[in-house]
């Protein structure tokens, strides 16, 4: 029963937080009739999740104490409509519009990302890759199949549903890899077409091999 009932909690105090809030930690336990000890640990969880903004309070009479607001990304924990912001957005343009719209984001990753381009090491490319990748939420990984093959997978695509519409989304990805790895990228495998994920094969030219003179 107490682990259903702590995350139970935890979910009231971020909603009160951000209904309500800022809170005391006594403010919390009068709302919520539970001890202030609970709501302490429950605050401590938070505040190490990085979900917590705190406020020093200073009275004139009396002892300064703590008040607790939510911080920025604690947004993540509560619904969102971008996605379909998004869509009712991309839909007021026309296809050329669109395309270009996407080619621009390609062409803002590729300056952002150079660093990776400029990496002499294939595996080295594809870790920094793969990393922001993961970073952006694809929850992505990758192998090394042979010397110059390595296969990258997203298991998650934050723009799904953008891709289930706009093919330009999923082709401006495969170039913005090709152009960053500087290597030939076939996408085997796709969330937005109904694949288990999203599944990239990179195929490196073989390094030729500088002779000593």
């Amino acid at each position: 029963m107490k682990s259903h009932q702590e995350p139970s909690t935890r979910r009231s105090i971020m909603i009160m937080l951000k209904t309500q809030g800022p809170f005391s930690v006594s403010e919390l336990a009068r709302e919520l009739n539970i001890t202030e000890m609970a709501v302490r640990r429950h605050i401590h969880t938070l505040d190490q999740e990085g979900l917590l903004i705190t406020e020093t309070v200073r009275i004139p009479t009396g002892r300064p104490f703590l008040r607790f607001r939510l911080s920025e990304r604690a947004e993540e924990h509560f619904p969102h409509n971008y996605h379909q912001l998004a869509l009712d957005l991309l839909s007021e343009l026309d296809e050329e519009d669109v395309s270009r719209l996407f080619e621009g984001r390609k062409q803002k990753l590729l300056s952002r990302y150079q660093s990776i381009a400029d990496t002499e090491d294939h595996q080295e490319r594809v870790a920094a890759l793969t990393d922001i990748q993961h970073n952006g939420g694809y929850m992505a990984r990758y192998e090394q199949q042979s010397e110059n093959h390595y296969t990258i997978y997203e298991y998650n695509c934050p723009i799904n549903q953008i891709a289930n519409r706009y093919d330009i989304a999923c082709q401006c990805e495969q170039q913005l890899f090709e152009q960053l790895l500087q290597a030939d990228v076939e996408r085997t495998e796709c969330i937005a077409k109904g694949g288990r994920c999203c599944v990239y094969q990179i195929q490196f030219q073989p390094q030729s091999s500088t002779s000593s003179e």
